[in-house]
């Protein structure tokens, strides 16, 4: 990623604290050899190590971009292959003080910009809404590769505008048809011939089933993206129905994860 300003010395403290958390001794050495960074802190306990390297790093180059790549090498996803839980206890404590410089490390193991926060009374009433707001549901990845940066920015109103973007862009890729909105809907799922299905299409139950699917994913477009596409952004009052509202788009991608192409 480009260059970030730099840390002051009570975050890459608190950095390294919690890195020290994600692995052990000979894992840090690992990480640090393959990525050619240099051990002279002169250190054994393991936070005070990562600390003292990139800081040194930090004063040599005026940027703390050695750090942020230790942690993508370190914390990596692959790392915590049936941990997941664990991965993520890492990536929360991670991103409680990443967010303080604007960046979060995201589940993929990248890093993307958001907004800092100023306080620290802020930084953790943002990420307790995010969580709150979707405690319990499961929101489909297509969800969160359209909109993630909006969510962690807590901006609703381009969360759900996006995400429902998103939808239409998958069932493009899906179809290899290039409209938008109902037509597109019409051309892919509709009559007697549609190019995708959601089943065999081989009984009135399945058939019906199909219909319903098509018909509500034209309502989302109807009811959740025009209106969205045509009000300004400070007439809408919809951030308490977001998380609703996502939940359903995440529903629809589910059962897109089922569609295949009839062959017609």
């Amino acid at each position: 990623m480009t260059k970030v300003s730099t840390f002051n010395e009570g975050m890459m403290q608190s950095l390294a604290q919690v890195l020290g958390e994600c692995g052990s001794g000979s894992d840090i050495t690992r990480v640090l050899t393959d990525r050619g960074f240099a051990d002279d802190s002169g250190e054994s306990t393991k936070w005070k190590r990562i600390y003292q390297i990139f800081l040194k790093y930090q004063r040599e180059t005026n940027s703390p971009n050695q750090l942020i790549d230790f942690i993508q090498a370190f914390v990596s996803p692959a790392r915590f292959v049936g941990r997941n839980s664990e991965f993520e206890q890492h990536r929360t404590a991670l991103n409680a003080i990443l967010i303080f410089a604007g960046l979060e490390f995201c589940k993929d193991g990248n890093f993307i910009r958001v907004n800092p926060a100023k306080t620290l009374d802020e930084a953790e009433r943002r990420l307790r809404a995010i969580r709150d707001r979707f405690r319990g549901r499961s929101m489909h990845e297509e969800v969160n590769r359209y909109c993630k940066v909006e969510l962690m920015q807590e901006n609703y109103f381009h969360a759900v505008f996006e995400a429902t973007k998103g939808l239409a862009q998958r069932i493009r890729e899906l179809s290899g048809e290039d409209s938008d909105g109902s037509k597109l809907i019409d051309k892919v799922f509709m009559g007697e011939n549609p190019i995708l299905a959601i089943n065999t299409l081989q009984t009135e139950t399945e058939k019906s089933e199909h219909k319903g699917f098509a018909l509500l994913l034209k309502g989302c477009f109807a009811a959740v993206r025009n209106p969205l596409a045509h009000e300004p952004k400070i007439l809408w009052t919809g951030e308490d129905d977001a998380a609703d509202y996502l939940s359903l788009i995440s529903l629809l991608h589910r059962k897109l994860d089922t569609a295949v192409r009839t062959g017609y």
